[in-house]
């Protein structure tokens, strides 16, 4: 049986690294990007419970359309098609400051990978999928292509010291519209994930903060979210399971989206 060929933004380290661990499990092949050398992550990568030529490794940044390019040759030329994509990267401010303080330079950094990025590497292989499915028509080979858009609950919650991140993730869920709207009637499924508090790189500068707020009781599931938590709600949107579903948005937050008196 052929098997799913999925991409993974970001899918060496963090949420990422869970994703891939995840679809590798279930059989998938992957090409993940990444910005740290091959060697760096190598140890990582040769975890995954993957044959080796099932997996292929893009040094590269999301906000490079030539490194962009790049990741859709490479894949394309070892798998032939994508069937899932996975838009997991995304950057933070190198700078946490007040947004009367944030520069041009912190914002566009930010807007550059987060935002921009995704929308383009999303626009490619949505591409790719609608040339696959001319090509397919009729064959026996017809697996469910899914594209993902991992976002976060500061799509709609303020942070006055990360505007630009904030910014960068409510566009995103726009993004997710925009997308699904567009390929719906292509046969293509995109959904959104907006994460809460999950254990990672990101978060852990801050660990002290989130621990204090979720004992006094900022979410209603009274714990850390972890990657894995997000890496299964990947391989239920990509299952082909969810057939008449388009657009939505999972709160993977452990219930910090109810709104609570």
């Amino acid at each position: 049986m052929l098997k799913r060929v999925a991409i993974v933004t970001g899918g060496a380290r963090g949420i990422g690294l869970a994703v891939s661990r995840q679809l590798a499990e279930e059989g998938f092949c992957l090409a993940i990007m990444g910005t740290s050398s091959e060697e760096k992550v190598k140890e990582r990568l040769d975890q995954l419970p993957a044959d080796k030529g099932d997996i292929i490794y893009i040094q590269g940044s999301l906000g490079d359309r030539q490194d962009r390019n790049r990741l859709m040759e490479t894949v394309l030329e070892r798998f032939g098609r994508v069937d899932v994509l996975v838009n997991n990267a995304g950057v933070g401010p190198k700078q946490r400051l007040d947004i009367l303080e944030t520069s041009e330079e912190c914002y566009d950094y930010v807007m550059h990978i987060n935002l921009k990025g995704t929308f383009f590497l999303t626009q490619a292989v949505a591409k790719q999928m609608i040339k696959q499915k001319n090509q397919m028509e009729g064959q026996r080979y017809n697996q469910p292509m899914t594209i993902i858009i991992i976002s976060s609950i500061s799509e709609y919650t303020s942070s006055i010291n990360r505007g630009e991140y904030c910014i960068s993730k409510a566009g995103l869920g726009m993004v997710t519209k925009l997308f699904a709207d567009r390929l719906a009637n292509e046969g293509i499924q995109v959904f959104g994930i907006r994460p809460g508090i999950i254990r990672t790189d990101m978060t852990k500068t801050v660990a002290e903060k989130y621990d204090k707020l979720i004992a006094e009781g900022i979410l209603p599931m009274k714990r850390w979210g972890e990657p894995e938590d997000i890496a299964k709600a990947v391989s239920v949107l990509c299952s082909g399971k969810m057939e008449y579903c388009v657009g939505q948005t999972i709160d993977v937050d452990g219930g910090f989206h109810i709104r609570r008196l």
